[in-house]
């Protein structure tokens, strides 16, 4: 091993103190005692919530009302009574449109926490947040261009153009 005083060997003693191992040993139990004592406000904190909870659940099954009645188990929407089954086609359109907005949406959550980090990311952090847009937009474009954003049936697209026909030719 090189020292400032020049090569010397490693040669390592195996002279230990009597005390030595006692304070490792009373450092290691010190370190224990303070992060147990950090960790009792969370284990009472978690204690807390779980004896909160199963006392909201045990007082709503005890003061809960208990009747049956035929219209109990009727679904309820805003007030309007159903009518008809629940089981019938949507447009495929429907699910399209919910895919979007779920993706722009989970997007439009990445671009706000890069706003928190702005300066601290700096020109490089704004380089990739501009192409994340650019990327953005180009998927929208392209979406707008094979017509996923269009909800006109081929029907109302020949009816548009005979109407627009009509008044070219007015």
């Amino acid at each position: 091993m090189w020292t400032h005083h020049g090569w010397q060997s490693e040669k390592k003693t195996n002279f230990r103190r009597p005390t030595d191992s006692l304070i490792e040993r009373s450092v290691i139990v010190t370190d224990a005692a303070q992060n147990t004592v950090i960790l009792w406000p969370l284990l009472i904190f978690f204690a807390a919530a779980l004896a909160l909870v199963t006392a909201m659940i045990l007082l709503s099954s005890v003061l809960g009302q208990r009747h049956r009645e035929r219209t109990t188990d009727d679904p309820y929407e805003s007030g309007i009574i159903p009518t008809g089954s629940a089981r019938f086609r949507f447009d495929v359109k429907f699910y399209l449109m919910a895919m979007f907005f779920v993706i722009f949406d989970l997007e439009a959550v990445f671009v706000y926490a890069w706003a928190g980090v702005a300066r601290d990311a700096g020109w490089f952090g704004y380089a990739e947040i501009a192409v994340f847009i650019g990327f953005l937009i180009l998927a929208l474009f392209y979406l707008w261009r094979v017509g996923a954003l269009d909800w006109a049936t081929a029907r109302h697209k020949q009816e548009a153009q005979i109407r627009a026909q009509n008044r070219a030719g007015k």
